[in-house]
């Protein structure tokens, strides 16, 4: 059943007699056209938010050898105590292969994990906000927000888990413990599945990284996007900015969310990396013998740097992306507007190619 389905036009009040009678009888054949055209922009609009969304992951992919030295400062202290030195390390030790170490598995969880969050968040918050209408989707604005976010990154979470179990454990493992190259590594993770739990083994905490952080980031980023069109950008409607001042706010605020996002998931995240490091130890074990404190700390500062580029950069190339085919940049609320009936005329929503102005 589509959402144009679940309105009831029953419920629609109309007085008079014959005429608005037949009139609400009418309405169905309104309503199939809308199906119809409903059905059709959906699967071409989610689409496209899914090849953006896998797009606007490649940040990632050129900033593997940031993520390489955070994962391994967070897995082995001792051997990279600070950023720059493990940088220096890999350099004089590998050169720029070992600096790409975990290229190849990293491609794959972020475009398969950024692809299905961004299009399950835009088809989830738009269905919820049709389904709740107009008025009770304003009232519960953060809440729509939080639920399709964390729903988007959950489903993301359990395609891009097989990939980001393979990345940690060939970015932190110790040099020839390992196979590097992708196509040993994933036969060798295959053979000692039972052991390192694959391919599922980290969903648990990848969803405490991930859904948290991801509730995190799009919540600061919706209403940082809101405060800077209602308290900065005030002089005109934010559609007849230019796309270069609208791409701006799009960075601007994933910078913003990217910084929120990292505090609250770095502890999920420190777990994580060091599961791989102590592949024979419970979650719990880990914390008690690491700490809370250094969870959340060791390599916080990094990691902020990192990912709140990164974040800002992919809502960049998102919006971007968005831009280039008409759908205008994010931010802005749900694609769908109500059934309504006024004076002789039924007035049916209609699915918007950009965001709704504010």
């Amino acid at each position: 059943m589509t959402f144009s389905e679940s309105f009831n036009l029953d419920s629609l009040r109309v007085s008079g007699g014959d005429n608005n009678r037949s009139r609400i009888d009418s309405l169905p054949s309104v309503r199939s056209v809308q199906q119809r055209r409903h059905g059709s922009i959906d699967k071409e609009y989610f689409m496209k938010c899914l090849i953006g969304g896998g797009l606007s992951s490649s940040v990632r992919w050129a900033l593997t050898p940031f993520d390489f030295v955070k994962c391994s400062m967070q897995a082995n202290p001792t051997r990279f105590p600070s950023f720059s030195a493990g940088l220096s390390l890999v350099w004089k030790e590998q050169g720029i292969t070992g600096l790409y170490r975990g290229f190849a598995p990293t491609v794959l969880a972020y475009f398969s994990q950024s692809g299905t969050k961004y299009a399950m968040y835009e088809l989830i918050k738009d269905n919820l906000s049709a389904t709740l209408g107009s008025e009770k989707a304003e009232r519960y604005q953060s809440l729509i927000y939080m639920v399709s976010a964390g729903s988007a990154e959950a489903i993301a979470d359990v395609f891009m888990c097989p990939w980001e179990m393979l990345k940690v454990k060939v970015q932190t493992s110790q040099p020839g413990s390992f196979p590097s190259r992708f196509h040993p590594a994933l036969v060798s993770m295959i053979q000692h599945r039972s052991l390192l739990n694959f391919p599922f083994g980290s969903l648990t905490p990848l969803w405490s990284r991930q859904v948290v952080g991801t509730m995190a980031n799009f919540v600061a980023f919706e209403h940082t996007v809101d405060a800077v069109y209602k308290h900065v950008l005030t002089t005109k409607n934010r559609d007849e900015y230019d796309k270069s001042t609208q791409l701006a706010v799009s960075f601007a605020a994933g910078y913003i969310s990217g910084l929120v996002s990292t505090i609250v998931s770095h502890p999920a995240d420190s777990l994580l990396s060091l599961r791989a490091r102590y592949p024979d130890k419970s979650y719990r074990q880990i914390i008690d013998l690491v700490g809370w404190q250094k969870l959340a700390t060791r390599g916080l500062a990094p990691r902020a740097a990192l990912t709140g580029t990164i974040i800002a950069s992919q809502w960049f190339l998102y919006d971007s992306f968005k831009t280039m085919l008409g759908l205008g940049t994010s931010g802005g609320g749900p694609r769908y507007d109500e059934i309504t009936v006024v004076g002789d005329d039924a007035i049916y929503s209609s699915i918007q190619d950009g965001p709704s102005k504010r």
